[in-house]
């Protein structure tokens, strides 16, 4: 089974944001999922768009045939990881200073060609020979 991926390193979204995103493309196809991310209105939704687009375009030139259609994909595997977090330091009143945490996350997608199942295959033919008997 043929399948690429794609990472983003070091994002600057806390990985709850991104995971948000990320749950609502999960499975889906390919094209449907562009879809989505494109008219989400969420700010990490771009991101994830950038990495998807990317992940087709390593699966299409790891492929020897040539162009891949992307109405055969599926998103196989997405998942976001914590990155490192940026401590910072905010003004507080009476001289104090409260800690701010500035998280980061890691991106990363894996798309596959879906598998068309022998029973559908037979199902196809068999009707195939039906039309062409009629």
């Amino acid at each position: 089974m043929l399948e690429a991926k794609s990472i983003n390193r070091y994002i600057s979204s806390s990985p709850r944001k991104m995971r948000l995103v990320i749950d609502l493309i999960r499975g889906k196809s390919v094209p449907e999922a562009i879809n989505i991310l494109h008219f989400s209105p969420k700010h990490a939704s771009k991101i994830a768009e950038k990495v998807l687009r990317s992940a087709i375009s390593n699966l299409q030139n790891k492929d020897e045939s040539g162009r891949i259609d992307a109405e055969t994909l599926y998103i196989k595997k997405a998942f976001v990881d914590g990155g490192p977090t940026m401590k910072r330091m905010l003004p507080a009143p009476m001289g104090r200073a409260y800690r701010m945490l500035k998280r980061s996350n890691h991106l990363t997608i894996v798309v596959a060609r879906q598998e068309v199942k022998k029973k559908q295959v037979l199902k196809t033919k068999q009707l195939n020979k039906e039309q062409k008997e009629k």
